[in-house]
């Protein structure tokens, strides 16, 4: 690697990160993955480098909005016990996989506005 490459790697690494992920619970099953995901939230929020990582909901569809001080602490969090109980209780209760997306900021308008902020 050569060392634009390799500063251009610290420097991504070392970036947030902002993670989405979607669960769709089956229609029996929108209590008990509340509550899963309510027990993982107390963990996770004591992870080392999670800035955000907020849980909303919609007609038995859950959405967590994360965001992560740098891909290794993304990768610490996806790798911690609270994210394998999380899966291994809410994993025959789902309508489907879950849909995980790592996203980028767009850069547009007003700065303040316009990115999440730690």
């Amino acid at each position: 690697m050569t060392d634009v490459q390799q500063a251009l790697t610290e420097e991504y690494t070392a970036m947030p990160v902002t993670v989405v992920a979607t669960m769709k619970a089956k229609p029996e099953s929108v209590d008990a993955v509340r509550d899963a995901c309510r027990k993982a939230i107390e963990a996770v929020h004591s992870e080392p480098g999670c800035d955000l990582y907020s849980l909303h909901e919609s007609d038995g569809t859950f959405v967590f909005v994360e965001q992560w001080a740098d891909t290794d602490a993304l990768t610490a969090h996806s790798q911690a016990p609270a994210v394998a109980e999380l899966f291994g209780t809410v994993g025959e209760l789902l309508d489907g996989a879950p849909d995980i997306k790592m996203l980028q900021p767009v850069v547009a308008g007003d700065p303040a506005k316009g990115a999440l902020r730690p």
